[in-house]
């Protein structure tokens, strides 16, 4: 299932200890086809491009991809963690830039980063990153979060 490697980043009790540019976040997110299944599961996408090869070669795709809500999803989680409370999140806004392909056997590795991209009272606008390992293009493009670091929300 899916699995996450962090580098030692933790939220500022303020915003006032941030600065634009600086890189606040940084994980790794592994996803297996087992991943696929689950989130088909739970969301009931059940798109065969999503668990069968023959059918993602059928309509001419890489291979099996992972669905975009999840990619997303695993990208709000990192934030969220980081945050420290999933309530700070605000606001997520992205657009798919690029597929993820998630091979079998193996498994897909994704890196979601986050740098300050602006800084307003205690709302601070984070800038999204995420990239598959492999790739040669972002996965998801024009992301950015919105996180809440006043102190009533966390």
């Amino acid at each position: 299932m899916t699995r996450y490697v962090d580098t030692p980043c933790t939220a500022p009790l303020r915003a006032s200890e941030l600065t634009v540019g600086d890189q606040v976040l940084e994980r790794t997110v592994r996803l297996t086809r087992a991943d696929l299944i689950a989130y088909a599961g739970a969301s009931g996408d059940h798109n065969p491009i999503h668990w069968s090869d023959r059918i993602a070669s059928e309509v001419g795709l890489p291979g099996v991809l992972a669905h975009g809500m999840l990619t997303m999803g695993q990208a709000a989680s990192c934030v969220a963690s980081w945050a420290g409370d999933p309530a700070r999140v605000v606001a997520l806004a992205t657009r798919f830039s690029a597929p993820v392909v998630v091979p079998d056997p193996g498994e897909a590795v994704l890196t979601v980063a986050a740098s300050v991209k602006a800084i307003e009272g205690d709302q601070v606008t984070l800038a999204l990153s995420v990239t598959q390992e492999g790739a040669s293009k972002p996965v998801l493009g024009r992301a950015t979060a919105v996180v809440d670091l006043s102190e009533g929300r966390a």
